[in-house]
């Protein structure tokens, strides 16, 4: 899994699980302190064709708050099961659960030993109820996610399951479906699907998925927002459904409105 301005195009701007520097580049554009040299020469590479990268990974960061809060605070979500975290920056899955829930329970699952040897040093519960666990494994193994899950989560109570911005390193829509049904299927009614990811929704954007892959990173495949639809099948979307980032319950802006971005994210409850 790669990348975490959370992680792939923007949040995780590094690589899927086949590529050393995978999770790295976003806490560049986040404005964090963890990343390297090949991170900051392909995310300048993009941000020069495409400048709105920066905003993708901010703004990222801003709907997993929103999301995250939202679902431990008024849904009364206690566990989350988020896949490809990439490199801690703030505001990360388990800090924003214990704020609003203490004895939430977080598991990180990401497939890069740095990536995880930094989580292990800096990802830490805030409160004393809560408990934050990391499963090294890659999304295309979601037998194996689900195991390690297993020995944190209590698999036959809810689960928040988040894919923030990495699903683009798996070229088949047909294999990403499969995969984010499978931890699904793993899943009990009242469980929520959280995903976003880079959209081919604008020219800047394909141009800086090219530059992507000429600055040396792996190809990220950017999808309409229809086709990241399709992951929600069978499940209640909630309100505003599938909609870019920006506009995903923004609350009051400053000045006008949020302004799209060419990520789209949505949030489905199991029925």
């Amino acid at each position: 899994m790669r990348g975490d301005a959370h992680g792939g195009f923007g949040k995780r701007f590094g690589e899927t699980g086949r590529s050393k520097d995978r999770n790295r580049a976003p806490g560049r554009l986040h404005g964090g302190k963890d990343n390297y040299e090949s991170d900051r020469a392909a995310g300048d590479a993009v941000a020069e064709v495409y400048p709105d990268i920066v905003t993708m990974a901010r703004q990222s960061r801003q709907f997993l708050i929103r999301v995250v809060s939202h679902l431990a605070g008024e849904a009364g979500i206690r566990q989350f099961l988020d896949v490809g975290t990439g490199l801690p920056t703030m505001q990360n899955t388990h800090e924003v659960a214990q704020q609003s829930a203490p004895a939430a329970r977080v598991v990180y699952v990401d497939n890069d030993p740095l990536v995880l040897a930094h989580a292990r040093a800096l990802l830490v519960n805030t409160r004393p109820e809560g408990v934050t666990a990391y499963v090294h494994a890659d999304y295309h193994d979601p037998e194996r996610i689900l195991a390690g899950a297993a020995d944190t989560l209590d698999l036959t109570e809810p689960v928040a399951v988040m894919f923030m911005g990495v699903l683009g390193y798996e070229p088949e829509l047909s294999e990403l479906r499969r995969i984010v049904g499978r931890v699904m299927d793993a899943v009990p009614p009242g469980s929520h699907l959280v995903l976003w990811d880079g959209t081919d929704t604008g020219e800047a954007v394909v141009e800086g998925g090219e530059k992507l892959i000429e600055a040396g990173g792996i190809p990220y495949h950017l999808r309409g927002p229809d086709e990241l639809a399709r992951c929600f099948e069978g499940l209640e979307l909630l309100e505003p459904g599938m909609v870019p980032i920006t506009r995903w319950r923004p609350g009051a802006p400053k000045v006008g409105t949020a302004k799209p971005i060419d990520a789209y994210g949505a949030v489905g409850r199991q029925p």
